[in-house]
């Protein structure tokens, strides 16, 4: 389960885009976070994607890609363009395809390598999608089928895509949109594939062009109930709106750290077998089995784009760091994570502070969080300073910052191991004793 959103320039504070998302992935999903140069190819070369190979193009764009470590795609990314995109898995009538072709994560980054805005990378996927359809399977240690949706965004314009099967829909964004585990298009639309107001008549699911609804038409709607996509999106639509004209990165920070909407109740993580927030913990079943593993807020505007990264699991318990394509990444902090606990990779070193935090969150997460928050204050202050500079500069100041988190999050996890654990839920504890145990965590 996943939250995407996006806030163009005529309701943020400063006129730039900004594009938010939580990727949402079994616990022990380790999130990578890379930076892969422009490349050229020779005639008739192809790409070894996730599953399949396809013709590769003579020219693909630097990009940055956050992503489940064993997948070739992406859940989000960027490009030197100032292109991003991320997806939202949606569940609908239409058939899986269970064998393999090529998945959402694929069509992320082939978009993104491809592409110079947002409207051309929506081309690009529904290409795609038409000639290689959508198949193949997208869990790590459970199965997992199902289509996808998208937000596109460039520094003038924002699109959400949805799709099923081969067949799909597109609006072009007014200015805040939010996507979660549902289709959302409803009966207009910007741009759609061919046939789809007619296949869903032939289906029996509507009864003329009149009553056609997309999102009604094609959900299922039992997968679709219980991912609790409508109220996430709510919640960040909500969040947004009331931010609307005022809208900056720490914005989009907290609506990724959200446990609840406006005028709900915060959840006490650690409670119920069912229901997700938009920062999403993970619990015992199968409804409540995906983890925020990592985050992403871009800033994307003409004269240039920083993107905020975790690259650790639980936004409400992690800091973001800018990063800039043409500067690169700290590689030797960041590391290559797998799905094992590996103490040189900075994903698994965050996963002891988080899974300690888990065994009492209320009292454990305060001793940290306005901190937290104080250095997160002084590196957006200094990352306005560094936009203009060259990217040596920003490289190394990219470089202080992920050394800075890390220093606080060991100084944090001592103030931590000093707060008693409390007495957790049974079925939550045996959940997470099980992760721990799998990853190596014991």
């Amino acid at each position: 389960m996943c939250d995407t959103m996006v806030a163009l320039g005529n309701v943020t504070d400063d006129g730039a885009v900004l594009f938010a998302k939580n990727s949402d992935r079994e616990p022990n999903e380790a999130h990578e976070v890379v930076i892969l140069p422009a490349a050229d190819h020779p005639q008739g070369s192809t790409v070894k994607c996730t599953y399949i190979e396809i013709p590769q193009v003579s020219h693909t764009f630097a990009v940055l890609l956050a992503k489940p470590f064993w997948i070739w795609g992406a859940e989000m990314g960027a490009n030197e363009h100032g292109l991003v995109i991320g997806n939202e898995a949606v569940f609908t009538r239409v058939p899986y395809q269970k064998e393999n072709g090529l998945i959402g994560m694929d069509f992320i980054r082939l978009a993104l390598e491809r592409s110079r805005n947002a409207e051309e990378a929506l081309h690009c996927i529904v290409n795609l999608l038409e000639e290689y359809g959508q198949g193949g399977n997208c869990g790590f240690r459970h199965r997992m089928y199902y289509h996808n949706s998208f937000i596109l965004a460039d520094p003038k314009e924002a699109w959400v895509l949805e799709t099923a099967g081969k067949f799909w829909a597109a609006e072009k964004v007014r200015d805040i949109r939010s996507i979660s585990n549902a289709l959302t298009i409803g009966d207009k639309w910007d741009l759609a594939s061919p046939g789809l107001v007619e296949f869903a008549i032939r289906q029996g699911w509507c009864q003329s062009k009149t009553d056609f609804h997309f999102a009604r038409c094609y959900s299922d709607s039992i997968y679709t109930r219980f991912s609790d996509a409508k109220r996430r999106q709510k919640c960040s639509t909500d969040l947004l709106t009331i931010q609307r004209g005022k809208i900056t990165e720490k914005t989009m920070f907290a609506v990724l750290r959200s446990h609840a909407g406006i005028g709900e109740e915060e959840r006490q993580i650690e409670r119920g077998l069912t229901g997700s927030e938009v920062c999403m913990h993970a619990g015992f079943g199968p409804v409540r089995g995906s983890q925020s593993v990592g985050s992403l807020v871009s800033r994307i505007a003409a004269e240039g784009a920083t993107h905020w990264v975790t690259a650790t699991s639980a936004p409400c318990l992690s800091i973001f760091k800018p990063v800039w394509i043409d500067s690169g990444l700290p590689e030797k902090i960041i590391g290559h994570p797998q799905g094992k606990f590996d103490e040189s990779t900075l994903f698994w070193k965050h996963e002891i502070l988080h899974r300690e935090v888990l065994k009492n969150y209320s009292e454990r997460s305060r001793v940290f969080l306005v901190e937290r928050n104080e250095i997160e204050d002084e590196f957006l202050r200094q990352e306005l300073e560094y936009r203009s500079k060259i990217a040596k500069e920003r490289a190394v100041l990219t470089e202080q910052y992920f050394q800075k988190s890390q220093a606080a999050e060991q100084h944090w996890l001592s103030k931590v191991m000093n707060i008693p654990e409390k007495r957790l839920d049974l079925l939550y504890k045996l959940a997470w004793n099980g992760f721990n145990r799998e990853a190596g965590l014991v």
